[in-house]
């Protein structure tokens, strides 16, 4: 997993991942035929680690949505605080891929999963305009984390959760007001 992580999907090869799972080929044709079913194996693994972080640090947040919209951010912080960040691994793999390819089509799914999670989230709030609330944060979101990997630095997820506070407050201002 972090070998894909870090250094991309296309960087490492099959006898690399090979030699530092300590498998035997065969076990791993087994399991994985292509390189591509690997990778979207990956992939479906950091969706349950990252779903869980983000629904961990809303819930954290309180119980009112609001603040949950705003918490979720706490995760992309955690996440760019550690050692080896790299940014988000969708989009890393997203950037790598074809669309059809297996691990394409996960990073996909994952982005329209937390979309619909934050949109119901908005919802719950009382957004006029949840999808356009959950786009707004969802892309916030997705670029904290790209600029976190750039800076080497959690700064750009934290001044990412003062804006989303402002886009949450904003569409959430005056019942029947379009945001």
């Amino acid at each position: 997993m972090r070998l894909f992580y870090r250094e991309g999907i296309r960087a490492v090869g099959v006898d690399r991942v090979i030699a530092e799972a300590g498998v035997a080929k065969a076990t791993l044709y087994t399991h994985f035929p292509a390189k591509d079913d690997l990778a979207a194996a990956y992939l479906e693994h950091v969706d349950l680690l990252w779903t869980a972080s983000l629904t961990e640090a809303a819930e954290a947040a309180g119980p009112d949505p609001r603040a949950r919209l705003v918490g979720m951010f706490d995760a992309a912080v955690a996440a760019a605080e550690r050692d080896g960040f790299a940014g988000c691994g969708f989009l890393n793999a997203a950037a790598e891929m074809q669309p059809g390819d297996a691990a394409y089509e996960v990073a996909l799914r994952h982005k329209a999963a937390v979309r619909d999670w934050v949109t119901g989230l908005a919802a719950a709030a009382g957004a006029t305009a949840p999808d356009d609330l959950a786009v707004a944060l969802t892309v916030l979101l997705d670029g904290a984390l790209a600029d976190g990997a750039l800076q080497g630095s959690a700064r750009p997820a934290r001044v990412a959760k003062k804006a989303a506070a402002v886009l949450v407050a904003a569409a959430l201002t005056t019942e029947g007001e379009q945001w």
